[in-house]
């Protein structure tokens, strides 16, 4: 393993490098498909490309039996030394990276023997919604196992060590308007103070409660209205807001507890406020086998003190939309410990690149180990 990881280093390196000073942003990943596209071909993988969306699939093998890794291929788009721009900065270059690096070793390593390996470069995960378009085309229908990886930030783990899973929390970003009227700022009466009225949203908000024990907030996050008069009362105004639970079930509870905070403003007011769900992620849902074997991995790749217990975080991620869609696929998502700083979607973030190294080992064993088991159990076909 360790040789063959040795002599497509180099490659590797050159294609963190390309990605990192090339980022995308969702939905518009055009060059780093075009690019991820041109390479695996050229490694002689037989890849999948979409008419109406970025991304592609690659597939080896043959079979009824199939063992898949997903990386998500765009950026963030922040301000950078006071410049809005794309950036790297929740690693996805580097998942990316680890993506084609498990591929190369595989293929360097004979795998797959039976069946079949699909690597999905997936688009659209800091949108909420390209796993979901992936899903929607029937990508993981014939998947058994599927692993995912992430950075970790150093506030959670450290460079060397490794989760078998990562429980990411359930998000939704919420946007609002408020209608109303303005009005003379002599003459509050006959109109309604939408900045008053989302003063009520924001302490409806704040009097919600759920069970103590399982992790959940909802803020509002934006607020505008009115304009350079200061004697004219706003009447409109637009709004967002942050939901967090850590499981699924809370989160429906949550969204219903706000659905009658807005209602009930609304009525004491006599304003109409209107809200949509900009985006949304899943809670993790991970299968017992895959962290088993994802935990064999981390063992055989570093050994058992570097391996951690599964992290527990308030974060989301589309990846598990695959399995809350599909439950017939068993996955998990490796969690990479790599001394990440100052923290994920900071405009300067860091961490240490040899951990690219280590993430293709691992994730390439969790799917020999994947092979094996499936062949173990004699149901290739």
């Amino acid at each position: 393993m360790k040789s063959a990881i040795e002599e497509v280093r180099s490659v590797v390196e050159e294609v963190f490098d390309h990605l990192h000073k090339n980022p995308e942003i969702s939905w518009k990943e055009f060059e780093t498909t075009n690019y991820l596209q041109g390479l695996m071909e050229k490694e002689g993988f037989d890849v999948t490309t979409f008419d109406d969306t970025t991304g592609l699939v690659v597939n080896v093998g043959s079979g009824g039996k199939c063992v898949g890794i997903r990386a998500d291929i765009d950026a963030l788009w922040q301000e950078v030394d006071g410049v809005y721009q794309a950036n790297h900065s929740c690693g996805h270059d580097a998942h990316m990276t680890i993506g084609v690096g498990v591929m190369l070793v595989l293929k360097k390593l004979g795998y797959p023997k039976e069946g079949r390996l699909k690597a999905i470069f997936q688009p659209a995960e800091e949108k909420g919604k390209g796993a979901l378009a992936f899903v929607e085309k029937g990508i993981v229908d014939d998947v058994d196992y599927l692993y995912g990886v992430h950075l970790r930030p150093i506030q959670e783990i450290g460079h060397g060590y490794s989760s078998p899973a990562i429980m990411h929390g359930s998000a939704k970003m919420v946007s609002g308007t408020i209608t109303g009227t303005d009005t003379h700022g002599a003459r509050p009466h006959l109109g309604e103070n939408a900045i008053e009225v989302g003063s009520l949203l924001v302490q409806g908000l704040k009097a919600i409660h759920l069970d103590p024990m399982v992790p959940h907030s909802v803020k509002m996050t934006m607020f505008q209205a009115g304009g350079e008069s200061a004697n004219i009362i706003p009447g409109n105004a637009v709004f967002s807001l942050d939901l967090r639970a850590q499981t699924n079930t809370v989160m429906i509870e949550l969204m219903n507890k706000v659905k009658k905070v807005v209602r009930s403003v609304a009525a004491m007011t006599g304003v109409e406020i209107d809200y949509e769900i900009g985006s949304e992620i899943a809670a993790a849902e991970v299968d017992e086998a895959a962290v088993e074997m994802m935990a064999q991995a981390i063992t055989e790749t570093v050994g058992e003190e570097y391996l951690t217990e599964p992290i527990v975080t308030p974060g989301g991620e589309d990846f598990h939309y695959y399995t809350l869609k599909r439950p017939n696929v068993k996955a998990t998502m490796l969690g990479l410990g790599c001394d990440l700083s100052p923290g994920l979607h900071h405009p300067k973030m860091t961490f240490n690149k040899e951990s690219i190294v280590t993430g293709i080992e691992i994730l390439a064993r969790a799917v020999i180990l994947s092979f094996e088991r499936i062949e173990e159990e004699g149901v290739f076909t």
